[in-house]
């Protein structure tokens, strides 16, 4: 049992927990992702870390109630206890000196791509923030962005903050104006789908995090398969960064959009 130290409402919907696993918390770094599993009847979902601290043994996730799971995670308050949390696990995001890095956070994203942006800010990078939500309310760590980002660009879909437009717009310009070394999305699978087309005709590496449905997380089930240059990949060990570039995200998009009706009868029985 892993115990919720703290909790915080970020915004609608939007709960960050910090749960004390000293295990983990020791191995995490940038770019990995643990398995919960609320009770032993409960389903497994991936969500990818967003901060961990070795000496007081806690990690911190950050995650939108849009389902059946992640609305009962919602539920739990501080002192509650998850019944399982497996990880670290994938591979940790490549962390050096590229030069000029471009981070992109979308929605729920941005709590993810913040630890990676940290660590490359503290590798020496020149580093370029993009944070973009629908709207303002919906934006989250605006200012623990803004510590690690020479320069923090903000965008909404409705202008109600910021730069009126998405993070591909802000990203387009910034690629027309400046050298870019490398470029790393996390978001919505059409928002990285749309970096990548960006970044691809100025020829600049683009990475991205993939969250597929996934059962075991080791390798064994095969769920989370991804097309990745024409190759199947497992997400799980070998992801969740691919080069953006080679990613087949229509096919990742219908993969997750599979089992939507199963998911709509499951949260009417929970709403019930």
């Amino acid at each position: 049992m892993f115990e919720i130290v703290e909790k915080k409402v970020l915004g609608p919907d939007i709960k960050l927990f910090r749960i004390n696993a000293p295990d983990i918390a020791k191995k995490a770094k940038p770019g990995q992702f643990v398995i919960i599993r609320i009770n032993e009847t409960g389903e497994r979902i991936p969500l990818t870390i967003n901060d961990f601290d070795p000496r007081q043994g806690t990690i911190t996730i950050v995650f939108q109630e849009v389902g059946k799971t992640t609305i009962l995670l919602g539920r739990l308050n501080s002192g509650g206890f998850i019944e399982d949390l497996v990880g670290p696990l994938g591979r940790p995001t490549e962390i050096e000196n590229f030069g000029k890095v471009v981070c992109v956070g979308g929605g729920v994203g941005t709590a993810v791509i913040y630890p990676v942006t940290r660590a490359l800010y503290q590798a020496g990078n020149q580093v370029i923030g993009i944070i973009g939500a629908r709207n303002k309310d919906l934006l989250i760590f605006e200012e623990e962005m803004k510590a690690f980002c020479h320069r923090l660009l903000i965008t909404t879909d409705d202008g109600s903050k910021g730069i009126h437009g998405f993070v591909t717009d802000a990203l387009k310009k910034i690629l027309e104006e400046e050298k870019i070394d490398r470029v790393i999305a996390i978001g919505p699978p059409i928002m990285m789908k749309f970096v990548a087309k960006t970044t691809q005709p100025f020829g600049v590496k683009t990475i991205v995090s993939l969250n597929p449905i996934m059962i075991d997380a080791t390798g064994m089930c095969g769920v989370c398969r991804v097309n990745v240059g024409g190759e199947t990949k497992f997400a799980c060990v070998h992801g969740p960064e691919f080069d953006g570039h080679k990613v087949d995200f229509d096919l990742l998009i219908d993969r997750l959009n599979q089992y939507k009706e199963e998911e709509k009868i499951a949260l009417s029985t929970l709403q019930d």
